[in-house]
């Protein structure tokens, strides 16, 4: 099993990792800042869900057909940017406002759930990150490799959620100052809108 010397350093790291701008936190702040801090943590919820899947794929070594299949990597970040498009569309076509008419229509929580964890896991990056980072951390002599790939995935997420739910918390804050501008509101989802659609391009032209 991991020593807690490991653990601690490793732990730190993903904070740092966390921290750093990229696509996973401007989704959360976006999504927070149009639909509120319990919305936003839900979408972080998910995101977490979604390195589940990435760690039992590193666990079991499908992570490596992404590295290995240009085909594989492909059809995924395709799938991952189409789903972007559609988020990017909603979010243009969205009236905003604080009247009846004008109101956004708000997404149920299953809704806010999925959609962290189809942003994670059609993410092919973040599946060839941890086949890259997590075995730097794993030893023979500790045990067992998949045990500690496991627990290594676990405080990553934990990572994740911390930094991640600050980051919903605070971008929840404004954005519900926020909606009750229609204005502001109008102009917060063609923001969000532009960033959706910023990350479907980078998405596409990621290379593996």
């Amino acid at each position: 099993m991991l020593t807690f010397e490991v653990a601690v350093s490793f732990f730190g790291i993903a904070v740092l990792l966390a921290l750093t701008p990229g696509p996973d936190n401007l989704f959360v702040l976006m999504q927070s800042a149009l639909w509120g801090r319990g919305s936003g943590m839900l979408v972080v919820l998910g995101l977490c869900t979604g390195l589940i899947g990435h760690t039992v794929a590193v666990t079991a070594g499908l992570a490596a057909v992404f590295a290995t299949s240009e085909a594989a990597f492909t059809v995924l970040k395709l799938a991952g940017a189409v789903y972007l498009l559609y988020l990017a569309w909603g979010a243009l076509r969205a009236p905003g406002g604080v009247d009846a008419q004008a109101k956004p229509v708000r997404q149920s929580k299953g809704q806010l759930y999925r959609r962290g964890i189809l942003m994670n896991l059609t993410n092919p990056k973040v599946s060839l990150f941890f086949l890259a980072f997590l075995p730097q951390f794993t030893d023979t002599a500790r045990g067992s490799v998949a045990m500690q790939t496991l627990a290594l995935g676990g405080l990553f997420m934990l990572a994740t959620l911390l930094v991640f739910g600050a980051i919903a918390l605070c971008s929840g804050m404004l954005g519900e100052r926020v909606q009750q501008s229609q204005r502001a509101q109008r102009l917060l989802n063609r923001v969000a809108g532009v960033v959706f659609l910023g990350l479907a391009l980078r998405l596409v032209y990621m290379q593996r």
